[in-house]
């Protein structure tokens, strides 16, 4: 007997639906790291991607091998012309952005007692002031882009503490406490449903939202 495939012109058999389909993201703090493996899980989703650092010889290289779907911008988290740079950047490249990824982060090691105020502030500054000025460059381009998703990477030490890290982990905790949903005054911009998590669960995370968000845009 002779049997015939029957394939749906819209979604071939063998091919995949990207969730993230020419959505504009951009991760702070993507050069390297857990940042860069951020923007090659977008990227594998069909998002554009704004690789957003202080590196800029690794951002610019990252871009390069990422392809046409990504680019760099010179990004320091705590200057609000950068964050109105990149915003720019990522909405001429792009169009409006739908996804911010605040991934930037440092940590400085000692114990309070011993912890020059300059290294406290520099910590709070990036890990957590960089998040809020992050959200309000933002907001204005998700609007337009008919919603979107605000992710801040925390991690575990945001959850329990640990001994010697006391800036880092004062900022994590404070990164969880302003995603929570009562502090979500920015319409449109959701919480990751679980800020510890970080790498592959951020993407993995907000995917249903904004699918649900796209398909009803609600």
């Amino acid at each position: 007997m002779k049997t015939h495939k029957i394939q749906n012109s819209r979604n071939p058999i063998g091919s995949r639906i990207k969730r993230f389909n020419n959505r504009t993201v951009i991760i702070t703090g993507g050069a390297r790291g857990m940042g860069a493996s951020h923007a090659r899980g977008f990227i594998a989703e069909g998002a554009n991607v704004v690789i957003a650092d202080v590196l800029e010889q690794e951002g610019r290289a990252l871009a390069d091998e990422l392809g046409v779907h990504a680019i760099f911008s010179r990004l320091d988290v705590m200057s609000y012309k950068d964050w109105a740079t990149t915003v720019a950047a990522a909405e001429e490249a792009f169009g409006p952005v739908s996804v911010l990824i605040n991934n930037a982060g440092i940590v400085r090691f000692g114990v309070i007692a011993e912890t020059e105020l300059a290294a406290w502030r520099q910590t709070i500054d990036i890990n957590l002031t960089g998040t809020y000025l992050g959200t309000r460059a933002v907001v204005p381009s998700m609007r337009k882009a008919g919603g979107g998703a605000i992710i801040n990477i925390s991690s575990t030490e945001g959850m329990r503490g640990n001994f010697g890290i006391g800036a880092y982990v004062a900022s994590k905790w404070g990164a969880r406490a302003r995603q929570h949903p009562r502090q979500l005054d920015s319409p449109r911009c959701y919480p990751h449903p679980d800020d510890s998590r970080a790498g592959s669960g951020g993407v993995r995370g907000v995917g249903k939202r904004l699918g649900d968000s796209a398909r009803g845009r609600a």
